[in-house]
């Protein structure tokens, strides 16, 4: 009598795809979720207002004179790094190594382009954090920042060496600029 072994084959194949499936899905909900929030939103409020923030940039731009400096290197409303992959940052951005692992610190200064004088009622918005996850979440608002001879500023340390994005918001009156760099601390 001649045995057919095609169906314990099948049977075998079967169980293996069916025993995959089963460690995909487990591994899968053991991994935890972050959500992106650049500009302190949504990537679907993002997406769904991207023209909106530029025209609120440019609009702002026009109305004052602004500036933030990150341990003294200075930037305006620059947000193009969201389009760069971290590891971009070694060959396509000017923004590496403007981090340190002791202070930093930054400083805001904004002007009214019309008179020259400086705006006391700022609303700055500020987060500070890993790319790839949640662990270390650094949040800067108008109450960290001290104001001091024009200049809004405020120090923090970060914990390691490594990627860091820096995101926010700048509120006058109405309105709003939107400010998104990603670096590195060494």
């Amino acid at each position: 009598m001649k045995r057919n072994y095609w169906p314990l084959f099948f049977i075998g194949i079967f169980s293996f795809v069916f025993s995959m499936i089963v460690w995909t899905i487990h591994s899968a909900l053991k991994v935890p979720v972050h959500k992106d929030e650049s500009f302190l939103s949504t990537y679907h409020d993002v997406d769904r207002d991207y023209n909106k923030m530029v025209s609120s940039n440019i609009d702002f731009e026009k109305k004052y004179d602004f500036k933030i400096y990150i341990n003294n290197k200075e930037f305006g409303l620059d947000f193009k790094d969201m389009f760069l992959a971290q590891r971009a940052i070694e060959e396509k951005s000017n923004h590496k190594d403007i981090f340190r692992t002791t202070q930093n610190i930054i400083k805001v200064v904004a002007l009214d382009k019309n008179n020259g004088e400086v705006i006391k009622n700022l609303d700055i918005q500020l987060q500070i954090t890993v790319p790839t996850n949640d662990s270390h979440i650094i949040n800067l608002t108008s109450k960290e920042f001290s104001f001091d001879k024009g200049e809004y500023i405020a120090n923090f340390p970060l914990p390691y060496k490594g990627n860091w994005n820096i995101t926010g918001k700048f509120l006058i009156d109405q309105n709003i600029g939107y400010f998104y760099i990603k670096s590195n601390a060494i």
